[in-house]
């Protein structure tokens, strides 16, 4: 039986997220933040809609989640993210000090992991491949539609 407080369950949830940006046309990447296994941000990629390149998923689930909390650091949340973050939204959660990042597909081509996991803060642990399948079919359908 799924924990309602496991990596799957938010993983689950940021999958929601990404299927919000797929129906909006943009990429399909989704993220929630959490503390105490409570969600207190989303967001879903936005930059076509915002016209801002910046307005990726992590962007803007860690606005929301530091207006939630009423400060810029969250060491004590976890950010799931459907795709590997870039190497711009690995020096967000950098200056974040984010506690904890879980993703589920790698980007092999823009991920931050071709760089190494030095672009995080030092204490954040990290983890990867959390519905690896779930996440890469999602990225795989929308550009399979876009050729």
């Amino acid at each position: 039986m799924l924990s309602i407080n496991s990596d799957d369950h938010f993983m689950k949830q940021a999958i929601r997220q990404a299927m919000l940006a797929e129906e909006d046309g943009e990429v399909p990447v989704g993220a929630v933040i959490v503390a105490n296994n409570q969600i207190i941000a989303r967001g879903h990629n936005q930059t076509e809609k915002l016209t801002d390149v910046t307005a990726h998923a992590e962007i803007i689930a860690l606005t929301a989640a530091a207006n939630f909390l009423g400060g810029k650091y969250l060491k004590d949340c976890t950010l799931y993210v459907t795709l590997e973050p870039c190497v711009m939204c690995a020096g967000a959660l950098a200056w974040a000090q984010l506690g904890r990042l879980v993703y589920g597909a790698a980007d092999d081509k823009r991920g931050f992991m071709r760089f190494g996991k030095d672009l995080l803060h030092p204490k954040t642990k990290l983890e990867y491949g959390v519905l690896n399948a779930e996440c890469a079919r999602l990225m795989r359908a929308f550009f399979a539609a876009k050729r």
